[in-house]
């Protein structure tokens, strides 16, 4: 389970993030905080993986809150400011959220928590449930279905939709190519054709411009060549 708590002064704004993380199995509340003293007062006594953190707050700014924590969790920011997002990408923010924001948008951010490795704060989560950290939410056909990284041998793109081929199955999602690798980890997949890309370790053989996944054969484009070169030196 990820463990978050919402540091945001308005009421409507924690009704919105928890209604959304509602909706993900994985996402566990842990506190409501009002301002950044009571973020602080909280983590001072708890550890969290996640905060979804407000920037324009009384007493104490968000970017001031962040500073005063040694070893912060994940944060994603949610703001109506769109002009801090430089700083806040220099102290290592996850992702930046501009309100109002939709669920779609909401969900590439948490997925960004969940498809990465965690810091150090959350490295003693129980074995029995790491493999939550390692999974992603995809929306197809009206409802989301959660596919283990490990799982996935290559991405396809189809028009308008992208193909996430797994070991036990497919799924379609409408999305561009690009937008789903920049949600997966980027040592584990390569992009090798302008509409494929690979899973690494399920590379069975490469042979040519092809590469042989179990059944599969995925062409590999001329741009793309170099990061075939990359990988077999």
């Amino acid at each position: 389970m990820i463990k978050y708590i919402i540091v945001d002064d308005e009421h409507i704004a924690h009704d919105i993030i928890k209604g959304y993380c509602d909706l993900l199995p994985t996402m566990e509340l842990k506190k409501h905080c009002y301002d950044a003293i009571e973020a602080l007062e909280y983590l001072n006594k708890h550890q969290v993986d996640l905060i979804f953190l407000d920037l324009n707050m009384p007493k104490l700014k968000g970017f001031e809150f962040l500073k005063t924590l040694a070893s912060p969790p994940k944060v994603i920011v949610t703001t109506a400011y769109k002009e801090f997002a430089l700083e806040g990408y220099e102290l290592n923010i996850v992702d930046y959220l501009l309100k109002p924001f939709g669920f779609e948008r909401f969900l590439k951010a948490v997925n960004k928590v969940i498809g990465t490795p965690q810091n150090t704060q959350i490295q003693n989560v129980p074995k029995n449930n790491t493999e939550n950290t390692n999974s992603i939410f995809l929306r197809s056909n009206k409802k989301y279905i959660q596919v283990t990284l490990d799982t996935i041998q290559y991405i396809e793109a189809a028009g308008n939709y992208t193909k996430i081929v797994t070991t036990n199955n497919t799924v379609t999602i409408r999305e561009k190519i690009s937008d789903v690798l920049q949600s997966l980890p980027e040592n584990d997949f390569l992009q090798v054709h302008k509409s494929f890309a690979v899973t690494k370790k399920y590379i069975h053989s490469i042979e040519g411009n092809r590469i042989l996944i179990g059944d599969h054969v995925i062409p590999i484009g001329k741009m793309y060549k170099m990061n075939i070169d990359k990988l077999l030196s």
